[in-house]
């Protein structure tokens, strides 16, 4: 996924589902367009969170 795609997904009201290119469901938490990471909350768990390169994102 791209930086501005996670943007668009981070702002929108909408439920879409994201997982890691490992297979895990994750939130968009936050999402750094200079570093091109975004943090997020694996699992649903809301004490599970990573900072992961976007690239690793993938919408489904």
């Amino acid at each position: 996924m791209d930086v501005n795609r996670a943007k668009q997904i981070y702002s929108s009201d909408a439920t879409i589902e994201v997982h890691l290119d490992d297979g895990d469901s994750v939130w968009i938490e936050n999402v750094d367009e200079i570093s091109g990471m975004a943090t997020v909350q694996v699992g649903g768990n809301p004490v599970n969170t990573k900072k992961v390169s976007v690239d690793r994102l993938q919408e489904r």
